[in-house]
């Protein structure tokens, strides 16, 4: 008798949580803060420099990050991020701010204000104003000046004596902000932008405490002095190693192109969940629903910061959050295919997929770790996303799905309806005791793949030698992450071309090394240029782009120092994570199913390298952070696979020959090559939406998610596997016999031995 009070339960839970998202979602989007790639903003990379070379105290670093901090005050930029990293850097990122030139200049500006006479001998400093007491306004004839607050009008009175006892035309006192050690005001007085202020007369004693900067001031500047004077001066110099700059109208763009290719990519992956696994697919597209909303609030509650990185990470989480339904799905239809009761082979099935969803997500999180601590600000923030996800999707997977699925189950509403979990009635079998779900047929029976190990070992080895030999000759298409310089990407309100953009450059006295159009309508330029730009070139550039094409470009430095530096954490980056997983599944499985996956990791991690150098594609960080998560997904792969071999395994207890050993690697690939073509093909379904509906900025990173994909499928089935067959059968020639069971271990998923 069906038990109506589990279906009501269920309804009445789907209709609460599907309230409770329905009333809070628009809250929490509406507080998630987006990252400067999203809005438009800068973010900078100050190095903190002593005199002489000599290493900054920790104590005038953190003043520097406070006096920073105050000044981006000034900007009311909400929310600005400034951040101490390695001892003597300040990072410095601003999203949403409306004018970038003047944020850089206020930003980058000492203002050590300082008045001297005409022969540059310092008469007063910043330290004689008053705190906070600078103020704009306007002279008799309304004209901006700046007014100023002394703390001392005897000192003022003290020095105009001085000033004017040197009498005409030297009775003057010169006003400088930032002044350096080789300026001179008698080189400066006769250009025409001098870099003094203002150089007044001084005609009487005046013993003011307020006494005003007069130039050729707009509204704006003046305000600008008196906001710089007002904060404070650095009390150090800063020089910028690194920055990068995102136009408003680039950031709406990314956005909404890549939140498109999250609705058709994840509305693909329903689709198929529902037509391939009927029922169960249901219940999947349900926890998945719940999964993202819960991604959203957790992220919400950490206050962190959405950039585009972190959407494609939300995205793709979704294809790898399926993956732990579809081990627990296709267990639960190899137990009804041996002809259990539905009740009964839900438990077993649920139960026997645990470990391994469990295994696959702790070694794609420890390449998530090593992403987040090696990454940049925008890498931090995918690296982040995939954290929480995993996270997510293991609690929606293993314990909502199930919450929703048992509430059927335990209904007896779906006894005698096998067929709505997607098995057909001539896949069931007799139950019968002695008969267990690893030794049913499967549609996969024909492949031999032990047999044709030699002939994969082969084409893997061909195409590696051939990437090689191309990577030798052509070598990768490094960006300026790596090799330091610039980049510039601009939007235009028309077609362009490489002669359009030529010009424009010529026009402001540059030379590209490389420029390519791109955009449906040809509208998008990009440029690279050998040397890291100055501010001050920038400034230019954005000015002169805005004015002809109504956006601001977007523009990316990268020092030499950062260049190394960022090509050593990615590095040690993939070093770290390959060990880490080398470690996790020698304690989890054992050291020969660890050596087999590295081994099919460095063939993944080299074939996207190899398909980059041909194809010419650019490798910047993001590239990185698509081969480390590459390195998590595959082996996940590869452990649901190993995770097979393990249990075929002690079914025998004993192993004595190779024809066995061989018998249990097919079989167990077999069984579960469905289950890695249709995880595969969920996360490809998002990559291929992200290729062609997503943002340009992402589409390199989104290829080689694609590349390692297939190739990581490829490695897990046709490499990993044949890898550790070949190392098993040395043991056993060695041994004569492999026991892989211990009676006194209790713990059904004790290590092979």
């Amino acid at each position: 008798m069906v038990k109506r009070s589990r279906i009501v339960t269920f309804i009445l839970l789907i209709v609460l949580i599907g309230g409770a998202m329905g009333v809070t979602t628009q809250t929490i989007l509406g507080n998630i803060k987006l990252g400067l790639d999203l809005q438009g903003g800068f973010e900078v990379l100050y190095q903190v420099k002593g005199e002489d070379g000599e290493d900054v105290p920790p104590e005038v670093v953190s003043d520097t990050a406070q006096a920073l901090d105050r000044r981006v005050n000034v900007l009311g930029v909400s929310e600005p991020v400034i951040q101490v990293e390695n001892g003597n850097r300040i990072r410095v990122q601003l999203a949403g701010v409306e004018d970038q030139n003047q944020a850089r200049e206020i930003l980058s500006t000492e203002a050590n204000l300082t008045f001297r006479d005409v022969n540059d001998n310092e008469m007063l400093s910043g330290s004689d104003l008053v705190e906070g007491g600078s103020s704009q306004t306007f002279n008799e004839e309304n004209q901006p000046i700046v007014r100023l607050e002394l703390q001392s009008g005897q000192k003022f009175a003290e020095v105009t004596q001085e000033v004017l006892e040197m009498g005409p035309p030297n009775n003057k006192l010169v006003i400088w902000l930032d002044y350096e050690e080789g300026d001179s005001y008698a080189e400066e007085a006769g250009k025409e932008e001098p870099k003094f202020i203002s150089a007044p007369n001084v005609s009487e004693v005046i013993s003011t405490t307020t006494p005003v900067i007069e130039g050729s001031f707009t509204p704006q500047e003046a305000q600008d002095l008196a906001d710089l004077l007002n904060a404070g001066a650095l009390p150090v110099e800063l020089e910028e190693v690194y920055s990068t700059s995102v136009g408003a109208s680039f950031g709406l763009m990314a956005m909404d192109q890549t939140i498109l290719a999250g609705i058709i990519g994840i509305s693909l992956i329903f689709l198929f969940m529902i037509a391939f696994y009927r029922f169960p697919g249901i219940i999947g597209v349900l926890t998945l629903s719940v999964y993202i909303y819960l991604i959203l609030l957790i992220f919400d509650w950490l206050n962190g910061v959405l950039t585009l990185p972190g959407i494609a990470a939300l995205i793709l989480g979704v294809g790898m959050a399926i993956d732990a339904n579809i081990i627990t799905y296709e267990r639960i239809k190899e137990e009804l295919k041996v002809g259990k009761p539905v009740r009964q082979a839900y438990e077993e099935g649920s139960r026997s997929s645990l470990w391994t969803i469990f295994d696959a997500n702790i070694t794609t999180l420890l390449a998530g770790i090593v992403l987040f601590y090696f990454g940049t600000s925008s890498v931090k923030g995918f690296a982040t996303m995939l954290l929480i996800s995993i996270v997510v999707s293991f609690i929606t997977a293993v314990f909502g799905t199930r919450l929703f699925m048992s509430l059927w189950v335990r209904s007896k509403f779906l006894d005698n309806k096998k067929g709505w979990f997607g098995v057909k009635a001539s896949e069931v079998n007799d139950y019968k005791e002695e008969v267990d779900a690893l030794d049913l047929p499967t549609k996969f029976d024909r492949i031999d793949f032990v047999g044709n190990r030699k002939k994969f070992f082969a084409l893997s080895g061909i195409l590696l030698v051939a990437g090689l030999s191309i990577l030798i000759i052509f070598k990768l298409n490094l960006g300026i992450d790596f090799t330091s310089g610039t980049r510039m990407d601009v939007l235009a309100d028309t077609a362009l071309s490489e002669e359009v953009m030529e010009e424009d450059l010529a026009a402001i006295d540059l030379e590209a090394s490389n420029i390519i159009i791109s955009g449906e309508n040809q509208e998008i330029g990009v440029a690279r240029f050998v040397e890291s730009l100055d501010q001050d070139k920038i400034a230019e550039i954005k000015t002169y782009f805005k004015d002809k094409y109504g956006s601001d470009p977007n523009i990316s430095t990268v020092d030499p120092i950062i260049g190394e530096e960022l090509a050593e954490n990615a590095l040690y980056a993939v070093a770290i994570a390959s060990l880490g997983i080398i470690l996790y599944v020698s304690i989890r499985f054992e050291l020969y199913m660890a050596l087999a996956s590295v081994v099919a990791l460095v063939h993944d991690a080299f074939f996207i390298i190899a398909v980059f150098s041909i194809l010419r594609l650019e490798v910047d960080i993001t590239f990185i952070a698509a081969v480390l998560t590459i390195i998590g997904y595959s082996i996940n792969d590869t452990i649901v696979t190993f995770d097979r071999i393990r249990e075929n395994m002690r079914k025998l207890k004993l192993i004595e020959s190779k024809e066995q050993l061989a018998k249990i690697v097919n079989q167990s690939l077999r069984q579960t090559l469905g289950r890695s073509v249709n995880t595969v093909l969920t996360v490809v379904l998002v990559v291929v939406a992200m290729i062609i509906f997503g943002a340009t900025s992402i589409l390199n990173f989104s290829i080689a998610l694609l590349i390692g994909l297939i190739a990581g499928t490829y490695s897990s089935v046709f490499i990993a596997t044949q890898f550790w067959y070949v190392l098993k059968k040395r043991e056993l020639k060695k041994k004569g016999s492999i026991v892989t069971y211990k009676e006194k271990k209790e713990w059904s998923d004790e290590p092979v031995v």
